[in-house]
């Protein structure tokens, strides 16, 4: 059936020991799209991955991938993903070039097949001129282009995505989100994990954010701010007034108020006007700063501040 999700779990659960990590998530991801995991760290992510990847046994419930079970049907699974993990995982010791035809002859690819694939690719990710290059001397980002070339030789229909530009500058983090995108609208679908809440609202189409092994949302990202978060936030800055005294003042401004170190964040549907009776109400803030409600804003509010080892 055209709308028959290519993955899809039902009460999944994922337990190492006493300890569970994943705790009976409903997913479906559909052909053609890009689905992203959100979470803090211990939330369920990785180990999820790991399920969809077929490297990892569910402990419960059930798990669809490509209509088929990852516990029977693993390796035609795998050959039909592709995989870019979170760590590059390149060998130094071959050439650019040669980490991308030795790679496709793991899943069968002829010679002949796997070089034209491998130059095509190469231009793909803005590394022809490089492919007799070895790859240590490559930057990060070209590591990272190179891993996500190399998870693409299988021409797969599902590609696994772990952190796809962690430790990138802006620039090839830009340019990693171009080919990504251009990926999808070739009708690969994508599943990434990501800590950058801008990544995910540039390249998801829907998302979950989990927490403690549990989905505690899901939608794409304008309708995730829609529904738990204002239109703009307020951050106010005052220098030597204590913040909580201060917050005290700002009741029925806005739809909630947030004290920070070393700010207040006032959530409010029109972010001038809010900021505007803030001075009516005879507060003299350091600084003010109006902008639109994000992902990150809504990341946190779900799964709070404190920082999860």
């Amino acid at each position: 059936m055209p709308d028959e999700p290519l993955i899809r779990a039902r009460g999944l659960v994922k337990r190492f020991g006493d300890f569970t990590a994943v705790d009976g998530i409903d997913v479906d991801v559909h052909k053609g799209e890009a689905f992203g995991f959100l979470g803090p760290n211990g939330a369920g992510k990785s180990s999820t991955m790991r399920m969809i990847g077929c490297v990892s046994t569910p402990t419960g419930g059930t798990l669809r991938i490509l209509d088929l079970d990852p516990t029977r049907d693993g390796p035609a699974i795998r050959a039909r993903l592709g995989v870019c993990p979170q760590q590059d995982s390149l060998d130094p010791e071959l050439t650019v070039r040669q980490n991308l035809t030795t790679y496709a002859r793991y899943f069968g690819v002829s010679r002949r097949t796997a070089r034209a694939r491998a130059a095509e690719l190469l231009e793909f990710v803005q590394l022809g001129e490089r492919a007799t290059s070895k790859v240590e001397p490559l930057s990060g980002g070209m590591k990272r282009r190179l891993t996500i070339a190399r998870a693409l030789v299988n021409e797969p229909e599902i590609v696994l995505l772990d952190e796809p530009t962690t430790g990138l500058d802006p620039q090839a983090r830009h340019l990693v989100w171009e080919r990504l995108f251009r990926l999808k609208q070739q009708g690969v679908t994508l599943v990434l994990t990501t800590h950058y809440m801008d990544e995910a609202e540039q390249l998801c189409d829907r998302l979950v954010v989990m927490d403690d092994g549990k989905i505690v949302a899901e939608g794409s990202p304008r309708a995730l701010i829609e529904e738990h978060s204002s239109r703009e936030v307020v951050e106010l800055r005052f220098p030597d007034e204590a913040l909580d005294a201060v917050a005290g003042k700002l009741d029925c401004l806005g739809e909630r108020v947030e004290v920070l170190p070393d700010r207040i964040l006032l959530y409010a549907d029109d972010g001038d006007a809010a900021a505007a009776e803030v001075h009516r109400r005879g507060l003299v803030p350091a600084g003010v700063l109006v902008r639109r409600s994000t992902l990150e804003d809504v990341f946190l509010h779900l799964t709070g501040r404190t920082l999860v080892d």
